[in-house]
């Protein structure tokens, strides 16, 4: 079970964000990020019913429903860390990225746009 998250330094956050828009994130940057957007979304979609994982970052649990605790959940969301970026600050709509296939998604409640976006839009 992967553990909880927590939030990025709101300033550590702004300079890898703005790394990002300009073309210029390093490997540290998107792992921030990642970890960040997953913290947040496990504050506003508490639960154990879905796993979401951006490999190879990080990975949470999140919505209510059936608690998973051992092996492969029931309800599996994956992206990269750039779909995953992207889908947390707005700049990607979640059935945008589902129809590109940007993201996999499979079982019950794996539909996370009611809890997106995440953050502030990327600059």
């Amino acid at each position: 079970m992967p553990a909880r998250l927590r939030p990025a330094d709101p300033e550590v956050v702004a300079d890898a964000l703005a790394r990002l828009a300009a073309g210029e994130p390093a490997r540290a940057d998107l792992r921030v990020l990642t970890k960040h957007f997953l913290a947040l979304l496990e504050q506003r979609a508490p639960g154990r019913s879905v796993e979401v994982r951006v490999p190879p970052y990080a990975a949470a649990q999140v919505v209510e429903g059936v608690r998973h605790t051992r092996g492969t959940p029931p309800a599996v969301v994956e992206t990269d860390a750039a779909t995953w970026i992207a889908l947390a600050t707005g700049d990607l709509t979640w059935p945008a990225a589902v129809e590109a296939g940007r993201v996999a998604a499979s079982g019950e409640r794996t539909d996370l746009s009611p809890y997106l976006p995440l953050g502030e839009p990327g600059p």
